[in-house]
């Protein structure tokens, strides 16, 4: 199971970034699959995620309406579109894979994880 996370950089304030989650070694379309993210000195915490089959999805209320969770079972990747970026959503993202039968933001409901990568939101 390999989950690797792209897309990472530096943007400013008002700016949009999107992040994409590779994924091999399961099939896709079976499993949940969740972004958190890791701020310094933070918790890791819950950003959105999304349904099997794309059907649900859910976000933490800090990025309802400027997050948006997308996947392409297809082509084994999932997406976050992040817009209208702030200077809190600094931190290094995760993708993560869940084989619980329901949709979670909670860490602990996941069980295999990217090795995250680096958002930063400055001018």
């Amino acid at each position: 199971v390999q989950l690797v996370e792209s897309g990472g950089d530096l943007v400013q304030p008002g700016g949009s970034l999107r992040l994409s989650c590779a994924v091999s070694g399961f099939p896709l379309d079976y499993y949940t699959i969740g972004w958190f993210r890791q701020a310094p000195g933070k918790e890791r915490e819950g950003v959105a995620c999304i349904s099997a089959h794309g059907a649900n999805a859910n976000y933490a209320d800090s990025v309802k309406g400027r997050f948006t969770i997308s996947r392409d079972n297809a082509k084994s990747t999932v997406s976050l579109q992040m817009d209208s970026l702030e200077p809190e959503d600094t931190a290094v993202y995760y993708c993560a894979q869940s084989v619980k039968p329901y949709t979670s933001t909670r860490p602990e409901d996941y069980d295999h994880w990217g090795q995250g990568a680096q958002v930063t939101v400055s001018s």
